[in-house]
């Protein structure tokens, strides 16, 4: 059995933001017109790293995508120098069973979930939204931002993280990327400050409280809140959600999953038929999207396997294509 091996650098290569987001407006699509097997993903806490390994499958039958996603979120990394993400995929012939790739997960994962936030944000977010906020600076948000210039012109970032440093170092990365990110960046000193002329806002941190006040929020803001992913984690207080029309990744996943949500709903303050629906419905006109110029819009994304699915088979086909990765016989 011969597997290809693919590692950042040559992920990196072969799929661009732009062509991410066209995939997984498909595969949202696909998802929604019904027969994609995704189970809800197993995770095993490992409380005394404050850690979490989750595993994700996904079968989607239109695409031929079967993969299998191993993904690790340690919360502590940032102290010894790592990211606090890691993982990898496996893709799967769906026709023999054999294994075709294993490839990074932890850029392939920044990068699908930047991509899904850049889908939300082309059907939710106001056509005349030029001021990008992001709260976070790891990897996570480098895509995130990538992805909402890459479907609206963003002119001017605020950037929030509680390690100044980082933001800093954010800031001279991303303002010299260049292409569709702009050169003009703002390191906010509290939250407050960051929201004052945010039209998209993305957090995209690892905080388990609320990492901003909801009342700041300008009318017709779209927020992305991608970094909460367990029951006990919440970036979003009460009044951000209970303001906002919400559409999820996935309804029935953020039931289970995301804390943003099960905390309102805990309160009393949120009832399930305040979601709005999954974003393939959006996509596919069976739920409205933005109604009104003002209205507050929230993408809630917990992350799903058929993300990563999609991606990496879209990637491992034109890495072969290419002949870019190393051959592995098992």
């Amino acid at each position: 059995m011969h597997i290809l091996l693919l590692n950042e650098t040559e992920e990196r290569k072969v799929l661009s933001m732009k062509d991410a987001i066209d995939i997984l407006e498909k595969a949202f699509a696909e998802f929604t017109i019904g027969g994609v097997i995704m189970p809800q993903r197993p995770v095993i806490n490992v409380p005394e790293h404050d850690g979490m390994a989750g595993f994700m499958p996904c079968y989607l039958p239109k695409m031929g995508a079967l993969a299998i996603k191993a993904v690790n979120v340690f919360r502590n990394n940032a102290q010894r120098g790592l990211p606090s993400i890691h993982g990898v995929v496996a893709l799967i012939d769906n026709e023999t069973g054999v294994i075709l790739s294993i490839m990074n997960g932890g850029y392939l994962t920044a990068l699908r979930t930047g991509a899904a936030s850049g889908v939300a944000t082309k059907y939710l977010a106001r056509e005349d939204a030029h001021v990008a906020t992001i709260f976070g600076t790891g990897v996570q948000g480098r895509t995130q931002l990538e992805a909402v210039c890459a479907v609206r012109d963003i002119r001017k970032v605020w950037v929030y993280d509680i390690v100044k440093e980082q933001a800093e170092r954010f800031v001279r990365e991303m303002s010299s990327l260049g292409g569709s990110v702009p050169k003009e960046f703002r390191i906010a000193s509290a939250p407050s400050e960051a929201l004052k002329e945010a039209d998209i806002i993305c957090t995209t941190t690892t905080s388990k409280t609320p990492i901003f006040d909801g009342a700041g929020l300008r009318p017709g803001v779209h927020v992305n809140g991608v970094g909460s992913h367990a029951p006990a984690m919440r970036e979003l207080d009460t009044t951000t959600v209970v303001r906002s029309k919400i559409i999820c990744d996935s309804v029935s996943a953020c039931l289970a999953e995301a804390g943003d949500l099960l905390m309102p709903m805990q309160e009393q303050r949120l009832k399930k038929d305040d979601l709005c629906g999954d974003l393939g419905e959006v996509i596919l006109g069976k739920r409205p999207g933005r109604q009104s110029r003002d209205e507050i819009t929230l993408f809630k994304s917990v992350g799903l396997a058929l993300e990563d699915a999609s991606t990496a088979l879209y990637i491992y086909r034109h890495a072969r294509g290419q002949g870019i990765g190393s051959e592995y016989e098992m």
